[in-house]
This record gives structure tokens, C-alpha cells and sequence, in this order.
């Protein structure tokens, strides 16, 4: 996912942090957060526990490795370049959490699976080993020289110091590789949900340019062990495709969220708005209606309104006229409706006729009441026949000539 180089420019800065810092830290921390009430809730899942783990191991990776954050670490323990090693662990311990990503997804969510059990074993005692090999090197490396920028190209031929970072390279390489390409097999699945498929292209996409960082990288220390000069793949291309890649790995982990989150409060802003033609008439003629405080959520709007609606429409049910809603039925189908248009059309007409009726004679009824296979669908469908009474002049149509099929009837 991210990957940085410990060479970046300084000169355009917030807080003494790069730019090309900051902005993937926050796309980060802001996917952290949306995860964390998931990970405080079901920690014990194995998937969302790779994905905490490697979310902060991305911020954590950014923060120390931005050359402000370099020049503190290294001040602090008085150790010139400390700050390297530390870096490379963090991202290298980052490399470890993209592939238990993918462990716990490939080899299924149980906890107690074998197969997942060995598979994090094998990738946790992989990487901790490189880990440990880093610091090794680091130990017997001599680099007295403090560099902030181009600390690998500089000591690219320095023993012990060349191991080190090319271990890096290519531990974060290996596990790059791996992750794009499974990532890319997921988003071939079927069944996945649309917002979550758009999630994994974003995180393929990241992981896929997060290859660019390791290949500019590797290109430019690999000339400087060939006597040649290719340091701005190494300071200028390798930190902008590291910054890129973890901005959209970050936006794929958040669009899901951020979909779901904004289909389901269109889903219930379409609810309440539907459910309004029949409340207002509920309302207005029925009295009643429905408070909400400031507060109120969007869940608890569309609940109380359909509430309102159903026990509006259970007292209104002995005025419901069935040989009405009948000719309406057959009246909406010659208009040539479709028989489930032409039901909450039928259902809509025999409500107006409903509450006419009871501000008639609100001591009696109307007509026949109707089954109750009827009056649960009018309880069911109660936005069907919402949307219904919105639709005027079909409405109108459909009751003129229900209207004069009665008269009709009666007349015969």
C-alpha cells in the first residue's frame, strides 16, 4: 500500500510535515477511523484486525518516515540515521499486514482454521526475521553522515548498509506483488457488492502503483552499484507514487463505508419522502401527526412516519370500501396500468374514499370492509399507495371510471 523513501523535499510543508505526507496520513487516519467502531466491536475477527493493524502501520509509516520526524529521531537518540532502520521496520511490519489482509480473507474468517493459523504464523515469522535482520545490519553498518532525503542512493555502496536497504526493497516488493495480484482475483469474484468492488479496484490500483516506489527505488540504487546517477527515482518519482498509492489505497478502504453510508440514508430519505402524499392526507384529515426533535435520526423519522401511517390507516379500516377497490382495480387496468400499478392505484382510491367517508358519518361505515390478504397489503404497502396518491391525474382517472362502473351497477 504505502511506501516511502525517507527523501522528500521539505520546502512545501504544514506543521514541518511534507505535503506529500500529510495528505495520505489524513486519507489514512480518516479510514481508521470509520474501521474502528467495527474493530471495537468484533475484534476477535481476523479480517478486520488486519485491516486495523495495517492502517496504523500506514500512519505510523508516514509519520516517522516524513523528514521533519527523520531529523527528531535521529536528535532524540543521538544515533545518526537510526531513524532508517525504524522506518524500513515499520514498513516492513506494514508489508507483513497486507498479507495477512489476504491470509485472513483467502483462507476464511475463523479464527480457528489451520490453515490460517499457519499461513499468519509463516508471514509473521517471515517478516520479523527481516525485521531483525535490519537492525542486525544496521548495527555493523557505518553511516555517520545524517541524510533526511537520499539516505538510500547515499549509502547505496556502503557494506552492510546496501544489504539493508535492498532487503527492504525486496521484502516490500514480494509482499506488493502478492497483494495487487489477490486483490485483483477478488474484484473478479461474483457477488460482491458494488460499492465494495469499486473499494478493492482503488486498493488494486494502489498496490499495482505502490510497485512504482519499489521499481524507481531499486532502479536508482542499482545504478549507483553500477557507478551511475539515477537519484531522482529515488528522492522525486519514488515518494510521489508512494503518496499517491497510499491516498487511494485509503479512499478504497473508505468508499465502502462511505457508499453504504450515503445508499442507505438515500434509501431512507426516498422512504420518508414517498411515505409524504399519504401522510398528509392522514394527517389533515385524520388529525395526528408526527413530532421530531432537532436530533431526531433519519431511521427514527421513516419509522415514526410509517408508524403513524399503519395505525392511521387500521382506524380508517371499517370506512374502506372492497367493491370500490375492486372496480378501481379492473378501472386501472383498462387505463393500461400494470396489475401492481394498478393495485396501489385501486388501494389509493379506496383510501380517499375512506376518509371522505368518515368525515361523512364518522359513526359508521362504508361499504363492504375488505379480506385481509387486502388489508395487509395496505398495511405492507404503504409507499406503493403513497406514491399512488401523488400520481393526481391518474389517481382521478381511475376513480371517474370506478365511479361510473358503480353507477352502472347500480342502475342494473
Amino acid at each position: 500500500m504505502t511506501s516511502v523513501p525517507l527523501a522528500l523535499d521539505v520546502s512545501d510543508t504544514v506543521g514541518g510535515i511534507s505535503v506529500l505526507f500529510w495528505l495520505p496520513i489524513v486519507a489514512l487516519a480518516v479510514a481508521l477511523a470509520l474501521k474502528l467502531p467495527s474493530l471495537v466491536r468484533m475484534w476477535r475477527d481476523p479480517m478486520l484486525r488486519a485491516v486495523g493493524t495495517l492502517l496504523l502501520f500506514a500512519c505510523a509509516v508516514f509519520v516517522f518516515a516524513s523528514p521533519s520526524v527523520i531529523g527528531w529521531t535521529n536528535r532524540v537518540t543521538g544515533v545518526p540515521n537510526v531513524a532508517a532502520p525504524l522506518v524500513y521496520s515499520l514498513l516492513t511490519a506494514l508489508c507483513a499486514s497486507w498479507l495477512l489482509l489476504i491470509v485472513a480473507w483467502r483462507n476464511g474468517l475463523s479464527e480457528r482454521s489451520a490453515a490460517t493459523r499457519r499461513a499468519v504464523r509463516r508471514v509473521v515469522l517471515v517478516y520479523a526475521s527481516v525485521v531483525a535482520a535490519l537492525w542486525m545490519l544496521f548495527l555493523f553498518a557505518d553511516v555517520p553522515v545524517e541524510r533526511r532525503r537520499d539516505l538510500d542512493t547515499y549509502y547505496a555502496t556502503t557494506p552492510f548498509m546496501r544489504e539493508q536497504i535492498l532487503l527492504y526493497l525486496c521484502a516490500h516488493t514480494v509482499a506488493c506483488s502478492v497483494t495487487a495480484w489477490l486483490i485483483w482475483n477478488w474484484v473478479r469474484t461474483d457477488g460482491l457488492d458494488a460499492w465494495l468492488r469499486w473499494g478493492l479496484r482503488l486498493l488494486g490500483i494502489g498496490y499495482a502503483s505502490n510497485l512504482l516506489f519499489g521499481a524507481a527505488k531499486l532502479t536508482a540504487v542499482t545504478a549507483r552499484l553500477t557507478g551511475h546517477d539515477l537519484d531522482g527515482l529515488s528522492t522525486d518519482l519514488a515518494p510521489t507514487a508512494a503518496s499517491v498509492s497510499a491516498t487511494l489505497v485509503a479512499v478504497g478502504f473508505i468508499l465502502p463505508h462511505a457508499g453504504q453510508y450515503l445508499q442507505e440514508r438515500q434509501r431512507l430519505r426516498l422512504g420518508h419522502r414517498a411515505l409524504r402524499p399519504l401522510y398528509l392526507l392522514l394527517r389533515e384529515k385524520c388529525g395526528g401527526g408526527v413530532r421530531f426533535t432537532p436530533w431526531s435520526t433519519a431511521e427514527m423519522r421513516l419509522l415514526r412516519r410509517e408508524t403513524f401511517v399503519r395505525d392511521s390507516l387500521l382506524q380508517l379500516s371499517r370506512y374502506l370500501d372492497e367493491r370500490l377497490r375492486e372496480r378501481s382495480y379492473a378501472a386501472a387496468l383498462r387505463l393500461g396500468h400494470p396489475p401492481d400499478r394498478a393495485r396501489s392505484l385501486a388501494a389509493a382510491v379506496m383510501v380517499l374514499e375512506a376518509v371522505a367517508a368518515r368525515k361523512r358519518s364518522p359513526e359508521t361505515g362504508s361499504g363492504d370492509t375488505p379480506s385481509a390478504s387486502e388489508t395487509a397489503y395496505l398495511l405492507q404497502e404503504v409507499r406503493a399507495v403513497s406514491r399512488a396518491l401523488g400520481d393526481r391525474p391518474g389517481l382521478a382517472a381511475v376513480h371517474a371510471r370506478a365511479t361510473r362502473s358503480g353507477r352502472k351497477n347500480v342502475a342494473a
